[in-house]
């Protein structure tokens, strides 16, 4: 089983995003995505910065790959997509379906992102049949989806699942930041940026709710597979992907590292690993192993 670094879901100032990256490449990661999944609007590094990122980063031992955003809602955005697509030398994560059709139009191989909504097995067969070699489950995609895979009989990509960070819930053409900040979308002075981890969303009674990040909602604590480290080995997962956070990033690879080497579950650090056991998202449900 392999680490991955998923794509970084926030907004932070150009030379952390270098800083943290070449750091990052020396973390024992097998595979790390750039790019900007979230917002267009985002433009502390252009198309040609995070390529640029990648062919610095191509040196090391990891697989690096580009990853494209979830919604795209203008021209400019599909162009530079195909700017993205056409990189030439790194393989592409498709996070939406224009950019498959862009990858299958030039009979590219590429990787399916957790937003393209793949809930059974003949809608991967067709993305399979399009190109697709590695799918990251969805979010709300579990041990149950994989199970109706495998019971497909049909050959499967290479399977990825979100093992630790906040979850990326849902995206609107709405700025969830610039609404809580009473600033209109087009004029938002890219408030994200003061927020590296997310904004907290609280309940009435001020309890711990959602996270707000730009035009993405997310969960409000941190999903965290660990535990279920030989559960996801047995279900033919071949990828943990752990996304980026301001602290605590390396520690976090180290402790999936150790725990895939050893084959031992560690204690649970995130309080959410529902969805892969088919429950709700935010419950903590006991893994088979009988590791909390």
């Amino acid at each position: 089983m392999k680490l991955s670094l998923g794509p970084l879901q926030y907004f932070w100032p150009r030379e952390e995003v270098f800083k943290f990256y070449r750091q990052a490449v020396t973390w024992p990661l097998d595979t790390i995505y750039l790019g900007e999944t979230v917002c267009s609007k985002r433009r502390e590094l252009s198309t040609r910065d995070w390529i640029a990122l990648a062919e610095e980063l191509a040196a090391s031992d990891c697989e690096i790959v580009l990853s494209s955003l979830a919604l795209l809602e203008a021209e400019s955005e599909l162009s530079a997509l195909t700017r993205l697509i056409e990189n030439g030398r790194f393989q592409v994560e498709a996070n939406d379906m224009s950019a498959v059709q862009l990858l299958r139009d030039r009979g590219l191989p590429f990787i399916g992102g957790p937003s393209l909504n793949v809930y059974n097995h003949v809608t991967l067969r067709l993305l399979c049949e399009d190109g697709l070699q590695r799918l990251v489950l969805g979010i709300e995609q579990g041990r149950a989806l994989v199970e109706e895979f495998r019971a497909s009989g049909e050959p499967l990509p290479e399977l990825e699942v979100i093992a630790w960070g906040r979850l990326p819930l849902a995206y609107s053409a709405r700025c969830y930041t610039a609404r809580a900040l009473d600033l209109p979308k087009d004029d938002c002075g890219f408030r994200c940026i003061e927020y590296p981890d997310g904004l907290a969303l609280k309940t009435r009674n001020e309890q711990a709710f959602l996270t707000i990040n730009c035009i993405q909602i997310q969960s409000s604590e941190h999903c965290d597979l660990a535990p279920e480290i030989n559960e996801l080995a047995a279900a033919g997962i071949g990828l943990l992907r752990l996304y980026p956070q301001t602290e605590g990033m390396e520690a976090i690879v180290t402790r999936f590292r150790q725990a895939i080497d050893s084959g031992i579950p560690p204690q649970r650090v995130g309080k959410e690993n529902g969805y892969w056991h088919g429950c709700a998202g935010m419950d903590q449900v006991t893994p088979t192993s009988g590791q909390t």
